[in-house]
């Protein structure tokens, strides 16, 4: 099926859209947005949900490593505010109680 879709996919996206990826070749990006283009709406919103899921998880590493010492609470409290900003953060959550 997806040799099909490469043969048949004779629209070069990179001309309209211009090019995403520079690591990937014109034809399998094309065929890349051709696959999402026919996914159901339920395919495109799971994968939404993942991709927000692994961008939470990322940062949340990230924040692991720049503070050590943190415990759960002060790790949620500062996802917070890169996510919501620090000042939506502040009047949802309060004043953070870890000292910047």
């Amino acid at each position: 099926m997806i040799d099909h879709l490469v043969e048949t996919c004779d629209v070069d996206y990179t001309q309209v859209m211009g090019s995403y990826y520079s690591d990937t070749h014109p034809k399998m990006e094309a065929l890349q947005i051709e696959l999402l283009r026919q996914a159901p709406s339920w395919r495109k919103m799971d994968m939404l949900v993942s991709l927000n899921a692994a961008a939470r998880e990322l940062a949340l590493a990230g924040l692991r490593r720049r503070y050590p010492a943190a415990g759960p609470d002060e790790l949620r409290r500062r996802l917070a505010d890169i996510l919501m900003g620090e000042e939506l953060a502040r009047r949802v959550y309060g004043p953070p109680e870890y000292v910047r």
